[in-house]
């Protein structure tokens, strides 16, 4: 993603839940996505459809992060 992309997506994710400690980073070799970190806790990936201009964030939520 262009850095104009990851700095509007991390202004977004800030306001949105309304924490400053995030941080969307650009994420080595791949250039479709980027990372979400709550400081430097991995969230989640972001990725861009090209087709439709959307972003679509997917975060993985293990079990034993459950108990």
């Amino acid at each position: 993603m262009k850095p104009e992309e990851l700095r509007k997506l991390d202004a977004y994710f800030k306001k949105v839940f309304q924490n400053p400690r995030l941080q969307v980073k650009a994420r080595p070799r791949k250039d479709d996505s980027c990372e979400l970190y709550l400081e430097d806790e991995f969230l989640g990936l972001i990725y861009k459809d090209e087709e439709e201009g959307d972003y679509n964030f997917s975060m993985a939520i293990l079990d034993v992060d459950l108990n």
